[in-house]
């Protein structure tokens, strides 16, 4: 599906082969800087995200892509090697991005607008040049790896490339990981702070643009049939699990260095928990929300290392084909010590959920695929059933299911067909394929169009960055440098034994992973 090089029309709006959701507009005219145009998340994500926002009609006729990368490339080779790219997704039903055809329209408008710099982000003349192709509003896209975030921040400080003026807006967007540490972190924001205002800075983690994720807001302040039961008077244990089944493949080298709870639990399932749990917000703006999860995360006690538990998957079977173990994968230390399984307890210190435990796990190379919250209500104060087989009734429970499934399920007991009193566990299910037409997308299409009608609410803002390293830190700390307590476990498993023993403890068991 190769294109000519042919210049962007003002004029020519976004083709919409899906009609616009209700009530969104296009964003305004802007020219989207990517730094790391070569690199594989602006391949395999943001240019899917791009032309699905296209196909919705909310992209300004004049808005504009600039890739940038030190890789030597024409505009046209940068060009038909992403529409190579997206027609291979319509072959790959495990693409992030999976469609049955491209169109030709919309893939098009896209590509008018596709213009390739060959530039090298350290050197100030050229990104000084770059300057020259943006006039008006401009957003800078960072790509790339994490080492290079305050330093391309600070190249456009120096060239004048953020300096709003005139109206118009300058943001950057920044991918996780956002530190490895507190202090790195906090190193981070003040580097980045010391160029940009905080409203400049869209810390972006793609598991917000999820709409499954965002439901958790909607279904809890948007009905009031689950806020009153929403604290530790009905609420026994809450459960947060983001399980894979793949392993590590080919990204050993990038995994060692950072492990499973870096890579998930500070952004993530923090976030999750964030929506789960904080205080309902006086409205929907940006800063009202994130202060309302500032808030939780700063309740949140620092996790005791007795409170943690991390393994290591070693050879096994997962879904019928062998895997090698962690310490056989290219990249990968033969006696590292690095975990790709994480089970935390959290503690909050505050009215609505003090008594009430939360516990995070993660994983990779598990026995089933899910990211789940399951919400676990306490029992009847009072077994009104005693005389029957009902005794010991499963408890009560609401799952928030994000991924494989999407939607909600409430486990609850029913009466038996019959003479007798007798009941039995039943599921109430709401699936989102059921309800709601559903096309293909990567969670960054709301993610982009709210960074280009600046609305801030799904990003990160730097104190929450930063409560949620100051939770994991001690944890971080007892394990740096040493393997004491690195439990293997075999591929295929649900985990270590200790992540079920960090629960059997308090007389609770792990929702299975083979559940809803």
């Amino acid at each position: 599906m190769s294109l000519p090089d042919t210049p962007p029309s003002d004029a020519t709006p976004a083709p919409a082969t899906s009609r616009a959701p209700a009530g969104a507009r296009p964003a305004p005219a802007c020219t989207l800087v990517i730094f790391g145009a070569h690199g594989d998340l602006t391949k395999r994500l943001l240019m899917p995200a791009l032309y699905n926002l296209a196909g919705s009609g909310l992209l300004d006729p004049g808005f504009r892509i600039i890739g940038v990368d030190r890789v030597a490339s024409t505009t046209a080779q940068w060009r038909d090697g992403l529409t190579e790219m997206m027609q291979s997704f319509t072959h790959d039903p495990n693409a992030e991005f999976h469609a049955p055809s491209i169109d030709s329209a919309q893939w098009g408008w896209v590509c008018e607008r596709l213009e390739y710099v060959q530039a090298d982000f350290g050197d100030l003349a050229q990104v000084r040049a770059l300057g020259e192709k943006i006039p008006g509003n401009a957003i800078f896209y960072l790509a790339v790896s994490s080492r290079f975030f305050a330093p391309v921040v600070e190249m456009l400080g120096r060239a004048g490339l953020v300096t709003q003026a005139d109206g118009h807006f300058r943001r950057v967007v920044i991918e996780k990981p956002f530190g490895a540490d507190l202090k790195s972190a906090q190193e981070l924001n003040r580097r980045i702070l010391a160029v940009l205002d905080e409203s400049q800075v869209y810390r972006i983690d793609h598991f917000l643009g999820k709409e499954t994720v965002q439901n958790i807001l909607a279904m809890r302040f948007g009905n009031l049939l689950f806020e009153p039961l929403w604290r530790n008077e009905f609420i026994d244990h809450v459960q947060i699990t983001a399980a894979e089944t793949i392993g590590v493949e080919q990204r050993g080298a990038f995994y060692e260095p950072t492990g499973a709870l870096r890579d998930m639990i500070p952004n993530h399932l923090f976030q999750l928990f964030g929506m789960v749990a904080m205080e309902p917000p006086n409205s929907f703006s940006a800063d009202t929300v994130r202060t309302s999860k500032e808030q939780l995360f700063e309740a949140v006690r620092p996790i005791a290392p007795t409170d943690a538990v991390r393994g290591q998957y070693g050879a096994g079977t997962v879904e019928g084909k062998p895997v090698i173990a962690y310490r056989e994968s290219p990249g990968v230390a033969p006696d590292s010590h690095t975990e790709t399984y994480v089970a935390l307890k959290l503690h909050v210190d505050n009215w609505r959920w003090a008594g009430v435990p939360f516990y995070l796990r993660t994983g990779k190379s598990l026995g089933g695929r899910r990211t789940e919250v399951v919400v676990q209500f306490k029992k009847p104060p009072m077994m009104m059933f005693r005389d029957t087989e009902t005794q010991e009734l499963p408890p009560n429970r609401i799952i928030l299911n994000i991924q494989p499934a999407q939607g909600l399920t409430v486990e609850m007991g029913a009466k038996r067909p019959g003479p007798k009193m007798d009941l039995a566990e039943v599921q109430v299910r709401f699936r989102y394929g059921d309800v709601f037409a559903q096309s293909p997308n990567v969670g960054y299409e709301t993610l982009l169009y709210d960074c280009l009608t600046g609305d801030a609410t799904l990003f990160q803002r730097a104190d929450n960055i930063e409560a949620a390293w100051r939770a994991v830190d001690p944890v971080l700390k007892a394990w740096a440098g040493n393997a004491d307590g690195l439990e293997l476990y075999p591929a295929g498993a649900t985990g270590p034994k200790g992540a079920d023993e960090l629960l059997e403890r308090d007389g609770r068991a792990w929702y299975p992973l083979d559940g809803v």
